[in-house]
């Protein structure tokens, strides 16, 4: 799956916040673990877990605050949404309101340029940039509306007549202007290299090491997507340490299939014990599906994120 699929289905489930009623868990009550049931543990994790919208429609209905109060009851304290700045300005103040009311924490949402491959900040083109600082003003006001602090940042595909150090330094240029937009306003932009095509310009967790290092700023940082590096690099836990010191945010999905742990090649479970281990407090987003279907599929995917983080 994409990062597009994501959105999608976020926007899709997201339609019914509009029509938040008696049901709602904020408007009257906690809504139940599964039907009839308690759920797995209330306790919160090791780790910092964030769900996504459809992640629990089964069991807790297509609403995403509905969504959202059911993670909270199985012990998860975070969610991410990639689509919420094409959220309307009502259901992003929805969501934010719920999390704030929980003390749950917002992770990423992505910075709108136009797609992880568009209007590319390799080219070095002026109109590219400027679609990219319109997103970053845009990532201010969605930060305040939803409380979240983090925007993921893809500098689109790779420009192949130039050279790969002007292409480098064309989207250094670009994150510097971007931060002094960002930075007054403690939102914090995350690099993510991605693995869903080689035409994209970043896709190595050093590569985006490299480029936070030149930009120097708080403000920009990395998304060590453990999936997309994986399936491009491999040695995980190795990588993880070589970026440490820049990576911001994590990104769950085993591979292949890109659902939780347990259902493919990596042992989350080691990988999550050595982050906790490194004294790592921030959020990593479940950007994955369930490997199964229904209420069942979502009980197993919260047993799977238990085993995984039982050490």
């Amino acid at each position: 799956m994409k990062r597009k699929t994501f959105i999608r289905s976020s926007l899709l489930a997201g339609a019914s916040l509009a029509a938040i009623g008696p049901k709602s868990s904020l408007a009257g009550g906690p809504v139940s673990s599964m039907p009839g049931e308690k759920g797995l543990s209330d306790d919160p994790f090791h780790l910092n877990y964030a769900t996504h919208d459809g992640m629990f429609k089964n069991s807790a209905g297509p609403n995403f605050v509905d969504q959202i109060k059911f993670a909270y009851d199985q012990g998860f304290r975070a969610i991410e949404d990639n689509g919420m700045a094409q959220r309307p300005v009502d259901q992003q103040q929805q969501i934010g309101d719920a999390l704030a009311k929980l003390g749950m924490s917002m992770g990423v949402f992505v910075l709108d340029k136009g797609g992880n491959g568009a209007n590319s900040t390799a080219t070095g083109k002026p109109e590219n940039l400027e679609i990219f600082l319109k997103g970053c003003r845009q990532a201010v006001d969605v930060s305040k509306r939803c409380g979240g602090k983090l925007t993921t940042v893809v500098p689109g595909d790779f420009e192949r007549h130039l050279p790969i150090g002007i292409q480098t330094a064309n989207v250094i240029d670009a994150l510097r202007k971007g931060v002094e937009i960002l930075e007054p306003h403690g939102i914090v932009m995350v690099l993510e290299a991605l693995s869903d095509t080689p035409d994209l310009f970043l896709r190595f967790s050093d590569q985006a090491f490299e480029i936070c290092r030149a930009v120097n700023s708080p403000s920009c940082k990395v998304l060590f997507d453990m999936y997309h590096i994986q399936r491009n690099q491999g040695n995980l836990i190795h990588n993880i340490d070589l970026a440490w010191t820049e990576i911001a945010y994590f990104q769950i999905g085993n591979n292949p299939g890109r659902n939780e742990p347990g259902t493919g090649e990596m042992d989350y479970h080691n990988i999550f014990k050595h982050i906790y281990e490194k004294g790592y407090k921030g959020m990593l987003g479940m950007e994955h599906g369930n490997a199964l279907p229904g209420k069942e599929g979502e009980a197993a995917l919260i047993k799977a994120y238990r085993d995984a983080d039982n050490f």
